[in-house]
């Protein structure tokens, strides 16, 4: 998988932003012309800076860009030329799929896009290219052949197609087709009031719903200068890593459930299905979905929520251990998992990969201590990294993951002190604000601009986005059976790719 890129001088974002004052949200914002554009588009292919987002805003197209390792983030704007703008893709691969999905959804034409296929227009679209059959990559050599799986699979699970171009069982190729469930979210949020806006937000990924709804209403109130409560912000987080520990213990059981063994999957279900009563005993869904709002939280935590979550801690923590026991015991399971869907260090840089995906090949990046915001700030846990960026790195990072979670929410608990969960929304009708969250798979970012009082634009970004390409580097060199494996230890998210 290559970079792809033209030869040019990278500009470095920290040489370009020095001077200039960061907004509420911590994200320096200027204009910028094509040739500065492109050149920090070559400053991301020279990894001096992270690519976090690219979209369309009417003739606009914007960047986010992040150096974590110098505190620095920008959005910086390009004004097109009737639609056409300088490809971030012809120089910094990563961006291709997000190109390709903002011509789908706008018009806007990146000039040198190496890649035109269209990524979310399934050729459904009133007055658009018909009915055409999809252009895979051609295959070709001796002996190959291709295998079609999806959109629609065996289990209850999201729609996308992934063709198999295998050598015997030996995966030569993988090639993804997603935005199957493309729901129009952008276009949904636009004209939208700040409420609605909230929870259209907190349904783009399920699975997110807390870290979206967080991301949201961190934008909105850094461009508006709203300032939530401190025990609102408290209870976002306690949300945020209850979110995070049931969705990785749940991932932890299906990965060994993909390799047969039963026993850790049905005790992590379990445990699971407790970490969801519990929220939903605490705080009226067991998903905790519109429960976080622009201004504050919509529901407090009563004492005996807190007893609860107590109580859940010890028995998670029992959970991990025995799970991490029965696993090193098991080298027929250490067998699929090691060495298995290796994903490089210098691919996971150049994608600015996320969450466990990028931690366990060893990219120290998490937005709660990367670019920290409150209550994490505050707040004592360790960045768990592994070198080996195969499946059972991911698993073990998850593992890892869910103990220093159950050593935040042990620190939230103990400073939630009495305090209102809300402030009333502030005169200040316009503005603009973005904000990165960690959800439990990796970074959310989400830009949104307000103009009198109701949202004129909304872009949001899963982790998935810059995690998918990698799967299928994953695959290249496995077998056909691996790929159950490889594909729940990524966990990546179809809705939220796919707008």
């Amino acid at each position: 998988m290559s970079d792809g890129r033209e030869a040019g001088e990278g500009l470095a974002l920290r040489d370009l932003a020095a001077g200039r004052t960061a907004g509420a949200d911590g994200y320096i914002r200027f204009p910028v012309d094509a040739e500065t554009w492109s050149r920090l588009c070559d400053g991301c292919a020279g990894g001096q800076q992270d690519l976090q987002a690219l979209w369309a805003d009417g003739g606009t197209m914007r960047l986010a860009l992040g150096d974590p390792g110098h505190g620095v983030r920008a959005i910086v704007s390009l004004a097109t030329d009737a639609g056409r703008y300088p490809s971030v893709a012809s120089r910094h691969r990563p961006a291709l799929r997000l190109e390709r999905a903002m011509r789908d959804l706008y018009g806007v034409e990146p000039v040198g896009l190496p890649d035109p296929r269209p990524w979310l227009d399934h050729g459904r679209w009133p007055g658009r290219q018909g009915d055409a059959p999809y252009p895979f990559l051609p295959v070709e050599g001796e002996g190959l052949h291709q295998i079609p799986v999806g959109p629609v699979h065996a289990g209850i699970i999201e729609p996308g197609h992934f063709r198999f171009t295998a050598n015997g069982e030996t995966v030569v190729r993988l090639e993804e087709r997603l935005g199957y469930v493309h729901k129009g979210v952008e276009g949904l949020m636009a004209g939208a009031s700040i409420g609605n806006g909230a929870r259209l937000a907190g349904r783009i990924s399920g699975d997110s719903t807390a870290a979206y709804a967080w991301a949201f209403a961190r934008a909105v109130e850094a461009a508006l200068g709203w300032i939530p409560p401190v025990r609102a912000v408290l209870l976002r987080a306690v949300m945020a890593e209850l979110e995070r520990v049931a969705h990785h213990i749940g991932d932890v059981g299906a990965i060994c459930n993909d390799a047969s063994v039963v026993a850790i999957h049905a005790s992590c279900a379990v445990q699971r299905e407790d970490v969801l009563a519990v929220a939903g005993a605490c705080f009226g869904h067991r998903l905790m979905m519109d429960c976080i709002v622009p201004g504050g939280v919509a529901v407090d935590l009563s004492p005996d929520g807190v007893g609860r979550i107590r109580g859940l801690l010890a028995r998670l923590e029992a959970t991990r251990s025995d799970v991490l026991r029965v696993y090193d015991s098991m080298p027929s399971l250490q067998d699929r998992t090691v060495t298995t869907g290796i994903v490089s260090p210098a691919l996971v840089r150049q994608y600015a990969a996320g969450g466990f995906v990028g931690r366990a090949s060893g990219r120290a990046f998490d937005a709660r201590k990367s670019f920290a915001y409150a209550p994490y700030d505050q707040v004592d846990f360790a960045l768990k990294v592994r070198g080996g960026g195969d499946v059972d790195a991911r698993l073990l990072v998850r593992l890892d993951e869910i103990g220093e979670s159950l050593a935040i929410l042990a620190q939230l608990l103990g400073r939630l002190a009495p305090g209102a969960i809300s402030t009333d929304l502030p005169a200040v009708s316009s503005g603009e604000g973005a904000a990165l969250v960690e959800a439990f798979r990796g970074d959310v970012f989400v830009d949104v601009r307000v103009l009198d009082g109701r949202l004129a634009r909304v872009h949001a970004r899963d982790a998935s986005w810059f995690q998918w390409p990698l799967l299928e580097a994953a695959i290249e060199g496995n077998i056909v059976a691996d790929f159950p494996l490889c594909n729940k230890s990524f966990n990546c998210s179809y809705s939220g790719h796919d707008l």
